[in-house]
């Protein structure tokens, strides 16, 4: 049960930010925490690649501040965060010999994340009168979730 509570959690981080949840199981397999090694996503416990993930994270968070950034809920947004939060429940499935039941927790955390974090930033933008207080309390959300999906396993 933690296993599809963590990919489902994780699965809910890619929603509220597409490669976070990625960076989280990066730095997971890099600790020997999930062990992916022999598997085909053993490249996410390589040396460099959590440092690369977290980049990635970090240039997403910044992008999503910018004005021309587009809704999560357009169909190009909303399938990077399905796909990102099936990969993540994937990674953690995998390691636990449940690929299956892991990629549809996170797909299904993933649905709920995006769902979810568009009202509540909607709603939190409105309530605190600017976007940008909002978005940021959502990034800060988003690791959170990921970082306490990660210490669930």
């Amino acid at each position: 049960m933690p296993l599809l509570i963590s990919a489902f959690v994780l699965g809910v981080a890619c929603g509220l930010r597409a490669v976070v949840g990625f960076a989280a199981v990066s730095w997971a397999a890099r600790r020997q925490q999930l062990p992916l090694e022999g598997t085909w996503l053993s490249f996410l416990g390589f040396r460099l690649t959590p440092y690369i993930t977290s980049l990635l994270a970090f240039g997403e968070m910044i992008n999503d501040k910018l004005p021309k950034t587009p809704s999560r809920l357009v169909p190009a947004q909303f399938g990077a965060r399905v796909v990102m939060g099936a990969f993540t429940g994937t990674a953690i499935g995998l390691s636990h010999g449940h690929l299956v039941t892991g990629a549809l927790a996170g797909l299904a955390g993933s649905v709920v994340g995006t769902l979810a974090g568009s009202k509540a930033r909607a709603f939190a933008a409105r309530l605190i009168g600017r976007d940008l207080p909002a978005a940021l309390l959502e990034d800060v959300l988003a690791v959170v979730l990921a970082v306490v999906a990660i210490v669930m396993l």
